[in-house]
């Protein structure tokens, strides 16, 4: 084998080494993606059904129900469009709490109740997670464009 051949046969096996790795990569990447929605894109169907995913949004006042074995949860979700009911079995954040901001990871079942399997709280007073707030300004827009009279001549 001439040289010129050899040095073509490494560039073609050293080519096709680096599509793979990069392959195995980005599959490694998409399949541990986990994606944000809010409650309103959850009704709308935007949000996978057989993946996990991230909700977020509003501890809804007076939603939150303990069950006797103190560690399982439920309350609901919301943006002020639309509310998810969410259960949780598990430690909540100390922070947790109704009225505050919450991001919940899970996914739906078949009832359209959210199981999440993890529940993060804001941690201080003034901060909101970037995705629930413009999440909350979107379902607060969709709310008042939908409620908008035309002026009758």
């Amino acid at each position: 084998m001439k040289a010129r051949h050899k040095r073509l046969v490494f560039i073609v096996v050293g080519l096709s080494g680096l599509a793979v790795a990069a392959t195995l990569v980005f599959n490694a990447f998409q399949s541990n993606m986990v994606f944000f929605f809010s409650p309103s894109d959850v009704h709308a169907s935007q949000a996978p059904a057989n993946r996990d995913f991230r909700l977020g949004g509003m501890v809804e006042e007076g939603s939150m129900k303990r069950e006797d074995d103190g560690l399982t949860v439920h309350f609901v979700v919301t943006d002020s469009a639309r509310t998810i009911p969410v259960i949780f079995t598990g430690i909540l954040p100390d922070l947790f709490r109704e009225g505050q901001g919450v991001v919940a990871q899970g996914r739906l079942n078949g009832e359209g109740v959210f199981m999440a399997s993890e529940v993060l709280a804001k941690h201080d007073e003034s901060y909101m997670p970037p995705e629930v707030q413009d999440a909350m300004e979107r379902a607060k827009k969709a709310t008042s464009a939908s409620l908008v009279i035309p002026e009758s001549k």
